[in-house]
């Protein structure tokens, strides 16, 4: 353990800062707890391989189409398809989209920033004109709205960001699950040193935007605008989607007058680390399309553990759920650790001090959140 000397740890939840100071998860250490969160994470990794397919299709083909009612299709449109898409016997992609909007409307990172400069809107603008060049009704609503078509290409660039930032976690679940299955994976202390591995080894991974238009390529993000996986998609997902994410409708009060609502975006706390698993499957709760795609893809040892629960299948939205919300502990836990200002086996006084305030302030946003329930 490493002992910060003359600043004794008096956090509420100091017992979480020393398991990080530790190089330990958030998430206790028990068989039951490795199984759940693998096998949540394998059907995870399934769902987010199709989330990231559709996301980076809608973003290369579906671009500046106003009305694209076969975006969800991938390109691949039939009848037998069509009726199971009205019969929902298909991936719910609304959820992905959901995050996509959460997390552009939160913002941060080099992503957000660089979609209001004037560098965007120029290539934008290029793509506008030969989208539409033998179009003059649109080009001239373009010159009477100028941010109309800019932003569809903004949302654009989000569904290819997210897109791609889901492709490298998908991988790194399935990956998680296949170490599992051959025995490599015994703890959560293994869980999260996999996550974090593979969150380091793809940190640099640029972060790029191109859409083709007949034969000719316009490049929306160039590579040369430095954008990052883990800087510029990861960070911001992480606190978009896990920490802030959006009221459920139905479970709280819209009206300002209520003031059930914090009023500023940064006090948010409606992300997968705070909800109530409780609500999952009632109308409104945007992660049950979530529960529901991954309840298809439960490896069998998983799904087993919840027949046999204390409500057997009945409940078993919200029983994902909590395994899925322990999962996003882990997942959080990696970021936490890759992201310490020092080696966590420093042995200098300042770095310690810094790495212990780092972690401080982590420790002050989990307070309110289910990182107790999850250990209990």
């Amino acid at each position: 353990m490493v002992n910060i000397q003359n600043k004794p740890v008096e956090h509420p939840l100091s017992e979480f800062i020393q398991r990080l100071q530790n190089g330990q998860p958030l998430l206790k250490d028990t068989p039951d707890n490795v199984l759940e969160v693998v096998g949540i994470l394998k059907s995870y990794g399934v769902v987010l391989d199709a989330y990231s397919k559709n996301l980076i299709y809608i973003a290369d083909h579906q671009f500046l189409i106003f009305f694209p009612f076969f975006k969800y299709f991938d390109g691949d449109v039939s009848i037998n398809k069509l009726f199971r898409h009205w019969w929902h016997d298909r991936i719910n992609f609304e959820y992905a989209e959901y995050c996509m909007k959460t997390m552009m409307w939160h913002g941060g990172g080099g992503l957000d920033s660089y979609l209001d400069t004037p560098e965007f809107a120029k290539n934008s603008q290029a793509v506008i004109n030969a989208k539409f060049k033998n179009n003059p009704l649109v080009l001239g609503l373009d010159q009477l709205f100028p941010d109309f078509l800019l932003e569809q290409l903004r949302v654009s660039a989000y569904y290819s960001g997210l897109g791609q930032f889901w492709r490298v976690m998908a991988d790194i679940f399935l990956d998680l699950s296949d170490l599992y299955d051959q025995g490599k994976i015994k703890t959560i202390p293994d869980v999260v040193n996999h996550i974090k591995d593979g969150l380091v080894k793809d940190a640099l991974k640029p972060i790029t935007y191109s859409v083709k238009i007949k034969d000719t390529v316009y490049d929306l993000i160039p590579k040369s605008v430095g954008l990052t996986f883990l800087a510029d998609t990861a960070i911001p997902y992480v606190e978009a989607v896990f920490f802030r994410g959006t009221p459920f409708l139905g479970t709280v009060s819209l009206n300002a007058q209520a003031y059930q609502i914090p009023p500023d975006q940064a006090r948010f706390q409606y992300g997968a680390l705070y909800a109530d698993p409780l609500p999952i499957g009632g109308a409104g709760i945007p992660p049950t399309l979530l529960m529901q795609d991954m309840r298809h893809y439960l490896p069998e040892y998983l799904h087993e553990v919840y027949r046999h629960s204390l409500r057997g299948e009945d409940d078993l939205l919200v029983q994902i759920c909590m395994s899925f919300q322990k999962s996003m502990f882990c997942v959080t836990s990696a970021a936490i650790l890759g992201l310490m200002p020092y080696p966590i086996e420093t042995e200098d006084q300042s770095e310690q001090t810094a790495n212990l305030v780092y972690l401080e302030k982590w420790m002050d946003r989990f307070t309110t959140s289910r990182l107790l329930e999850v250990n209990e």
